[in-house]
C-alpha cells in the first residue's frame, strides 16, 4: 500500500469509529477526517473547495432556505392546525392520515425537519385522544425515511448518491427516475406499519406515557433542534406564503422537466424569495442547517482521496473477485445487504461515499448497466429501521418516546427484510441489468 493509502485508511477507520462512538458530533468527525487529509497532502485545497460547492450541496442547502421561507410565512402552523383538527375528528385514522403526509411531504423535502415538526404534534394530538404516543411516533420516523426513498429530492443520500456517480462518469437521475422503485417500497412499508407494528409492539409500549422527556433531540452526535421551539405560532402571511409555495413548485417542476438541474433551479428560487424579500438574507442563513451541509462535504472529502489513493480501487478489486462468477442479481442482492447494513451502524452520507463508487465497478465488472447498483444503494442507504441511531429521525422519535433499542430492532428488523425484497423486485423490473 501507498502512503497515502494507509494514510487515508486510517483517517476513514478513525472517522468510522467515532461515528460509532456517537459522542462528538458528526459534522466535526467529517470535517476533523477532511482536515487530516488535506494537511497530508493526500487530498488537494482544490479537492475541498470543490466537495463543498459540490451540486448536491448546492441544492440541499437552497431547499432548505426554500422550505424555511414557507415555515416562516405561517403556512406550516396553518397545516399543523388543520392535521391536529383532522386528528380530533377522526381519531386514531386522523393520525394515521398525518403519517401519511408527513410522508408524502418528506418525498421533495428532507425528512429531519419535518419530523422535528411533526412529532410533538402527534404525541400531543395522540395525548388528548388517551392514544399512547408510542404507537405513532416510531412509525412517524419510518413513513418519512419510505417516503425520502421516492424521489431524488426526498433525502440527502440520494442527492450524494448522484453526485458521486457523476464523479465516477454516470448520468445523472431524475428527480422522479427512481420513483417506480420508492414508491412500492414506501407503499409496501406503510401497510407493514399499519396492519402489525402496533401487534410487535406490545402492551408496555402501548402503555400511557409517563410524562414529557426533555426535548432537546440530539441525533448523530448533533443537535437537530428543540422541538418546542416549534410550539411558538408564527402569523400567517398569505402573500409570503403563497409566493414561497409557488416558488418550491417551480423548482421542482423546472428540474423534473430538465430545464436545469435542481442544483441550479433550487439556487436560482432560492435568491428569488432574498430579492422578494419574502426571506432575508439573514433568515435565509438561519434555514441553512450547516451541520447537515458541512456532514455531506465532509464526507464527499472522504470519498475524493479513497478514489485518488487508489483505496476505492483495491476496495473494488476484493469484493469483485469475491463476486466472480456470480449472477449480476446475487451481486445486487449482496450490495444491498452490505449497504443496508453499513446503514445502520454509519451516517447515511458514510455509506453513500463508500458505496456508489464501488456499486459502479461492481457492475462494469460484470458488463451490466450500474443503474440498477447505484438505485439499491440509494434505497437501502436511507432503510435504516433496525437500530434509533441509523438515521436522525429514529433519534428524535426515540428520545421523544422514550422507547427503547429493542423496540427499534422487534418493529424495524422485518421492515428491512420486506422493504429489500420489495425494492429489488423493483429494480429488477424497472432497471433491467
Amino acid at each position: 500500500m501507498t502512503l497515502d493509502q494507509i494514510v487515508t485508511l486510517l483517517v476513514l477507520g478513525c472517522v468510522v469509529a467515532a461515528l460509532i462512538w456517537d459522542k462528538v458530533r458528526a459534522d466535526v468527525v467529517a470535517l476533523a477526517g477532511a482536515a487530516v487529509l488535506l494537511m497530508t497532502g493526500v487530498v488537494r485545497p482544490v479537492d475541498v473547495q470543490g466537495a463543498f460547492a459540490s451540486p448536491a450541496i448546492i441544492a440541499l442547502a437552497s431547499l432548505f432556505v426554500i422550505s424555511y421561507a414557507l415555515e416562516l410565512s405561517g403556512l406550516l402552523d396553518r397545516a399543523i392546525e388543520a392535521a391536529v383538527g383532522m386528528c380530533r375528528r377522526l381519531g386514531a385514522t386522523g393520525v394515521w392520515l398525518l403519517l401519511v403526509i408527513a410522508g408524502l411531504f418528506s418525498s421533495v423535502l428532507n425528512s429531519t425537519p419535518i419530523v422535528v415538526l411533526t412529532a410533538p404534534v402527534v404525541k400531543d394530538v395522540a395525548a388528548s385522544l388517551q392514544l399512547s404516543a408510542k404507537r405513532y411516533l416510531m412509525p412517524l420516523s419510518y413513513i418519512t425515511i419510505l417516503g425520502g426513498c421516492c424521489t431524488l429530492l426526498g433525502t440527502s443520500t440520494n442527492l450524494l448518491v448522484d453526485d458521486m456517480a457523476r464523479i465516477a462518469g454516470q448520468s445523472r437521475f431524475g428527480i422522479f427516475e427512481i420513483t417506480p422503485v420508492g414508491l412500492p417500497v414506501a407503499l409496501v412499508g406503510g401497510l407493514y406499519l399499519l396492519l402489525f407494528s402496533g401487534k410487535l409492539m406490545g402492551t408496555r409500549m402501548l402503555d400511557p406515557d409517563d410524562g414529557r422527556p426533555d426535548t432537546t433531540i440530539d441525533a448523530a452526535g448533533g443537535q437537530v433542534g428543540d422541538a418546542e421551539v416549534f410550539a411558538e405560532r408564527r402569523p400567517f402571511q398569505p402573500a409570503k406564503a403563497a409566493i414561497a409555495l409557488a416558488t418550491f413548485v417551480g423548482a421542482i417542476l423546472l428540474a423534473a422537466l430538465n430545464v436545469a438541474p435542481i442544483a441550479a433551479t433550487a439556487f436560482a428560487g432560492a435568491v428569488l424569495l432574498i430579492l422578494l424579500r419574502v426571506i432575508s438574507a439573514d433568515q435565509a442563513y438561519g434555514g441553512l442547517r450547516p451541520q447537515i451541509l458541512i456532514l455531506i462535504a465532509g464526507m464527499v472529502v472522504l470519498g475524493i482521496a479513497m478514489a485518488q489513493s487508489g483505496l476505492a480501487s483495491a476496495a473494488t478489486t476484493t469484493l469483485i473477485s469475491s463476486l466472480e462468477g456470480v449472477s449480476p442479481l446475487t451481486a445486487l442482492i449482496v450490495l444491498y445487504g452490505l449497504t443496508m447494513v453499513l446503514t445502520e451502524l454509519l451516517s447515511n452520507a458514510t455509506v453513500a461515499v463508500l458505496v456508489t463508487p464501488v456499486a459502479v465497478a461492481l457492475a462494469e465488472s460484470l458488463g451490466v448497466s450500474p443503474r440498477p447498483f447505484l438505485v439499491v444503494v440509494m434505497i437501502a442507504g436511507s432503510a435504516s429501521f433496525a437500530t434509533p441511531f441509523g438515521y436522525q429521525t429514529n433519534v428524535i422519535v426515540y428520545q421523544l418516546g422514550r422507547y427503547r433499542y429493542t423496540d427499534f430492532l422487534r418493529v424495524g428488523l422485518p421492515l428491512n427484510l420486506i422493504t429489500a425484497v420489495v425494492a429489488i423486485s423493483a429494480t429488477r423490473i424497472f432497471f433491467p441489468f
